[in-house]
């Protein structure tokens, strides 16, 4: 099969298209890939531009530790079954399907029945693709760690980026009230997505305005966290959820602190792990088939432009996600 992928770790430069294996389905309690995807298009976000440099070096306990195992970036996807296992249940070939499924960026993945789900209605595969990784992110930040309430305030640091657009939406569907910090250029959009106000990062600080949150998810970690609680309530929750902008030791101490800080506090300061399931992939494409949720697309790439989309994600200021068309809809 046609993929994207790198022998060695280093600059996305170094990525090329060629031939490699089509995987192969395997269903034992070790490896669990039971279901071929024909790829029709693979979402990309910041992750992916860490596992082609391989750093920071903790990444390459999951893709190999002197070279990647395979080298193929992208985690989301979006295609149509080509072949099922004999214990699924659930999908059949020719289901148009979405999920996570490491190498992505590759004319097939074999991936497990539980991450993955039937394709919203209406939507294209690109804008499917753009779903996984950066919905769930934001759905789980919200409603599993903050555990949001209706009526309650949210301020959304990157609210125009992946997890962002996806994040004020969700935020609006659990009936908060949301405060999204963009540049002014993007206010339109992500007034439209459905914030209650708009705080362009140019023209003001939110973490000087007076105002604070029962909420902050820090999409950009851009600011000292001592600045930062200035804009959340005395007993607010702050997520931290940016790999960006930081490397070596200082990478490890914007990681830590604040969790060394949250237990002398009263106010919360978490990070978490967001992990795809089948059930919430169907929670976010019933709020898709319900109109509560649409992803936004930055910019749709083919196989041979991987290497700029990794390249721009790296720059950051990306609006919405970035996805790569395999086959065309």
């Amino acid at each position: 099969m046609k993929a994207v992928y790198a022998k060695r770790y280093g600059s996305p430069s170094d990525l090329q298209i060629g031939e490699v294996p089509t995987p192969n389905l395997q269903d034992s309690r070790k490896h669990r890939s039971n279901v071929l995807i024909r790829v029709h298009a693979a979402g990309l976000h910041v992750g992916d531009c860490f596992t082609v440099r391989g750093k920071p070096f903790v990444v390459r306990m999951e893709t190999g530790w002197l070279r990647p195992t395979t080298g193929i970036p992208g985690y989301d996807f979006s295609g149509v079954v080509e072949d099922v296992g004999k214990s699924v249940a659930g999908f059949d070939v020719g289901d148009e399907v979405f999920g996570y499924c490491p190498g992505s960026c590759a004319e097939f993945v074999a991936v497990a029945d539980d991450k993955l789900a039937a394709k919203p209605d209406g939507l294209s595969f690109a804008e499917a693709a753009a779903l996984p990784t950066s919905g769930l992110a934001a759905l789980h930040a919200l409603r599993d760690v903050a555990e949001l309430q209706a009526g309650q305030s949210l301020l959304i640091n990157g609210a125009s980026g992946g997890i962002g657009t996806f994040a004020v939406q969700i935020a609006k569907a659990f009936g908060v009230e949301v405060t999204g910090v963009c540049s002014g250029m993007n206010a339109a959009l992500v007034q439209s997505l459905g914030a209650d106000q708009i705080v362009d990062y140019n023209q003001e600080d939110f973490t000087d305005a007076g105002r604070q949150y029962d909420c902050i998810l820090d999409n950009v970690e851009n600011r000292k966290l001592s600045e930062i609680r200035r804009a959340l309530k005395p007993t607010g929750t702050l997520i931290c959820n940016s790999g960006t902008g930081a490397s070596g030791l200082a990478f490890w101490v914007r990681l830590l602190k604040p969790l060394i800080v949250s237990p002398f506090t009263r106010q919360r300061l978490c990070r978490y792990l967001s992990v795809p399931t089948r059930q919430d992939l169907e929670v976010l494409s019933e709020m898709v088939n319900t109109n509560k949720l649409k992803p936004i697309l930055s910019e749709v790439h083919t196989l041979d432009s991987v290497a700029d989309a990794l390249r721009a994600l790296e720059a950051g200021r990306t609006v919405g996600k970035r996805v790569v068309r395999v086959i065309q809809d």
